[in-house]
């Protein structure tokens, strides 16, 4: 695996990212960061890629290739000269109820920007034919609500702001975090390796992000997206009861550690 940035997932957290480095490397993945392909060159059974990283080059001898280099929008050919409407970086900019700069016009999905996820889209086009047919109570999209999962092994999810972030925006935070190694479930599933971490803000109690790697994570944070919508504070989730045994027990684990007062750590 050859990665341009300086880490695997770069847009999770920085702990995350470091675990999922471990665990694809415990299964036999040889992971370069900081590095980019200079060249390939096909054979006939095999490709040769050049990668150069620290300033060094060298041949990797592989059988196939695949390339991950982004998305752009698909602007071309929609009319949109001579219009209201503007484009960003080849996508079309939208407000918050998805209206282009042209009346009556607006623009849905990954055209619309990031972040680049089905689940986005749909929501989008929700709001965007509520707010069509006139319906009084449309809520606007907020894109730090909306949870984003890698499926890998193992899995990665993830909701709103970084421990990183977080602080760059001048958020005292306070983060909690907890193992698989200590649930119950998880051990029985024989999934023991991951985390659940969660990012505070220290004065409010608000919820600032949660993050997740291990099994059946993309199902589990949807917890607390909910609790994102709902502008859930620490206390809130303190108070609330998780079934045992369950996985969903690491996240009620993580508020509490992120307060000093997690029970079984």
């Amino acid at each position: 695996m050859v990665e341009v940035m300086d880490r695997v997932l770069p847009v999770e957290d920085a702990e995350i990212s470091a675990l999922a480095h471990k665990a694809f490397e415990k299964e036999g993945m040889t992971i370069m960061t900081s590095a980019t392909v200079k060249a390939l060159k096909k054979g006939k059974n095999d490709v040769t890629a050049t990668v150069e990283a620290g300033g060094k080059s060298e041949d990797i001898k592989i059988d196939r290739v695949i390339l991950a280099v982004g998305i752009v929008g698909n602007t071309e050919g929609l009319g949109l000269e001579g219009t209201k409407i503007k484009v960003d970086k080849t996508h079309i900019v939208t407000d918050q109820w998805c209206q282009t700069g042209e009346p009556g016009v607006y623009a849905i999905g990954d055209i619309a920007g990031p972040p680049w996820l089905a689940h986005k889209a749909s929501h989008e086009g929700i709001i965007c034919v509520e707010k069509i047919a006139g319906e009084k109570d449309v809520h606007p999209l907020d894109v730090s609500r909306i949870p984003g999962c890698t499926y890998c092994r193992p899995q990665v999810a993830s909701i709103g702001l970084t421990e990183a972030a977080a602080k760059e925006k001048g958020h005292t935070v306070k983060v909690g975090r907890f193992p698989f190694m200590g649930n119950g479930k998880a051990i029985a599933l024989g999934e023991a390796e991951g985390m659940v971490k969660t990012v505070f803000d220290a004065k409010t109690g608000e919820l600032l992000g949660a993050h997740m790697i291990g099994a059946e994570v993309t199902e589990l944070i949807q917890g607390y997206s909910i609790a994102k919508t709902l502008e859930t504070t620490e206390s809130e989730l303190m108070h609330t009861v998780f079934p045992h045994p369950t996985l969903s027990e690491m996240m009620h684990e993580s508020v509490l550690d992120a307060f000093g007062r997690a029970i079984h750590f």
